[in-house]
């Protein structure tokens, strides 16, 4: 059988003019990079923007698993059923991190005949956009030692400086470092964030055209004076040089999927360590170029989900109409208790227990107001039992599951889905709100998300935590959501609890302020903002076959 690089490989793709017409995009809108790829300028978007808002469908998870949900090439699966049920659809997908691709994940552009193209270059460099906004973020640290070297007339306090490097590789050798050594300037302890995690990522992603963008640049907090007021990039005079190194990167790309329906893949940040959507400038073009726009949030519903709707759906004033959770009964059997080296031979019994995981999930995302379906991502090994035990499960939640072969069988193998998500549409209903309001204070908020997203009986916040979320209260910051980093793998912050877990305790570790996103971060648990590679990383398996063509990349 083909891999997903050979399959895309032989994939006819279409010039991206072509593409572009599809969705109603004029050639001179397009910033050609090569035959298959292009950003989509300025201009044409902004005069859009008195069209209708087309239909927002996010597709999104259960915990993932060493089995593998498909959630990438679900919504791929998605929109091309869409499209060949005669029901024009947009994808709104993240950028690949280099991280995950020379880590463990490998690439992440899908996989079998559900995947968007060009497969390497979209996985690789793409056309520059994390490069431009790593590129940033260090500018604005070397700007930063630089105001040190050359005097600190800001009067920044060394044992307070908050901003930290960038760089889009898995390298936990960074996480903590000593800079300026060797007499080149004040030495100080830094450390470097993955690119996805950044400040700069986020705010990118947030940002809803250029002038936002520039003033959300301006108010990155960098360091506090020993008085505890806030020092920003615009009292370093950085945040022009920092958006004119952003606004090109700030153009929506253009790809498409094998069966040629249009994506626009923009921004990439983690959501795990961050908010996991990808950018607001993407979504709403698609909003006004297609009559539904299929989106993904990173991870399980618990991180991806609720930060999609309690984050980027509140700043950004967009209404979801329908949610797809989805799901495999290998994953289900991990989350049942199941060994890995089983999951090949029928154990009903184990997903039957590891439903619970998939109907908290559900159970969570209904708590927004918003409809929610369930696609049940198939594998030969799946059998008849295993199936109808979800599909009960799900039933007498009242929640209809479609069973999708998309990733061996294209479009006609999420048509199931495609049906069920209109007849969604079309029936209506959404009442969407996010879990908590503005002006609940800091700590509440994430109690609100602990108690009712992971089913925590509480949360653990340190005095000198507590301390800092006041000191963000009090300088203007109460309003803010949370964006709460936690492990992937459960709904606890132990990566080993693994179902549904609750009753237990959330510890918060730290906190910052990402005054430019406009939210704060809460570190829960033992997670990192840079991640390590793996014994036997990815990356030992990418090279250049005989032809120059990449290998390994999957």
């Amino acid at each position: 059988m083909p891999d997903d690089l050979e399959i895309a490989r032989r994939a006819r793709l279409r010039p991206i003019a072509e593409i572009a017409a599809m969705a109603g995009i004029p050639a001179e809108a397009l910033e050609p990079y090569g035959r298959f790829k292009a950003k989509i300028g300025f201009d044409f978007i902004e005069s859009l923007a008195n069209r209708e808002d087309g239909a927002l469908v996010l597709v999104t998870g259960i915990n993932p698993t060493a089995a593998g949900e498909g959630k990438t090439t679900t919504g791929i699966g998605l929109v091309d059923a869409l499209n060949a049920i005669g029901r024009p659809a947009i994808l709104c997908l993240r950028e690949p991190s280099l991280g995950p691709c020379f880590g463990v994940k490998g690439g992440a552009t899908g996989g079998g005949r559900a995947q968007i193209a060009p497969m390497e270059e979209i996985n690789l460099h793409f056309t520059g956009d994390f490069h431009a906004i790593t590129a940033a973020n260090n500018l604005l640290a070397t700007m930063l030692d630089n105001h040190l070297h050359y005097g600190n007339a800001l009067g920044l306090d060394a044992r307070r400086i908050l901003w930290r490097r960038a760089l889009d590789v898995n390298d936990r050798s960074l996480r903590a470092t000593v800079i300026a050594l060797g007499g080149n300037g004040p030495v100080r302890e830094d450390g470097f964030d993955i690119t996805a995690a950044s400040e700069v990522m986020a705010l990118f992603c947030l940002a809803r055209d250029l002038p936002d963008l520039e003033a959300r640049l301006a108010r990155v907090v960098v360091a506090e004076r020993r008085d505890g007021s806030m020092v920003t990039a615009r009292d370093l005079h950085a945040d022009g040089a920092m958006a004119a190194l952003l606004r090109d990167a700030l153009m929506p790309n253009l790809v498409q999927t094998l069966e040629g329906s249009p994506a626009l893949v923009h921004g990439g940040p983690f959501a795990n360590i961050a908010h996991g959507c990808n950018s607001v400038m993407a979504t709403r073009l698609g909003l006004k170029l297609a009559p539904i726009v299929v989106t993904e949030a990173g991870f399980g519903a618990d991180l991806g989900a609720e930060k999609f709707f309690d984050i980027k759906c509140r700043l950004a004033g967009l209404t979801p109409a329908v949610a797809v959770v989805v799901t495999t009964v290998r994953a289900l059997k991990l989350h049942g208790g199941a060994a890995k080296r089983a999951l090949e031979t029928e154990d009903v019994g184990a997903v039957e227990r590891g439903i619970a995981n998939l109907a908290r999930h559900v159970e969570n995302v209904k708590k927004f107001g918003v409809p929610v379906l369930v696609a049940l991502n198939s594998f030969t090994s799946d059998t008849a039992a295993e199936i109808g035990a979800v599909k009960r499960a799900m039933a007498a939640r009242a929640v209809e599951t479609a069973l999708c072969t998309h990733w061996a069988d294209g479009a006609a193998g999420a048509a199931g889905l495609a049906r069920a998500v209109v007849a969604r549409l079309e029936e209506g209903g959404t009442r969407f709100a996010p879990l908590y309001p503005d002006d609940l204070p800091l700590a509440e908020k994430i109690r609100v998300v602990a108690r009712e997203i992971y089913h925590a009986s509480d949360i653990e916040i340190p005095p000198a935590v507590a301390r800092r979320l006041a000191s963000f209260e009090a300088a203007g910051f109460a309003k803010v959501p949370v964006c709460i980093a936690k492990t992937q793998y459960s709904f606890s912050a132990d990566p080993t609890r693994l179902g549904a877990p609750e009753g237990h305790v959330l510890p918060i570790r730290a906190v910052r302020l990402s005054a430019g996103a406009g939210f704060v971060v809460t570190l829960a648990g033992e997670i990192l903002t840079m991640p390590g590679l793996p014994r036997v990383p990815a990356a030992e398996q990418i090279g250049l076959g005989p032809d120059g063509r990449v290998s390994g990349l999957f």
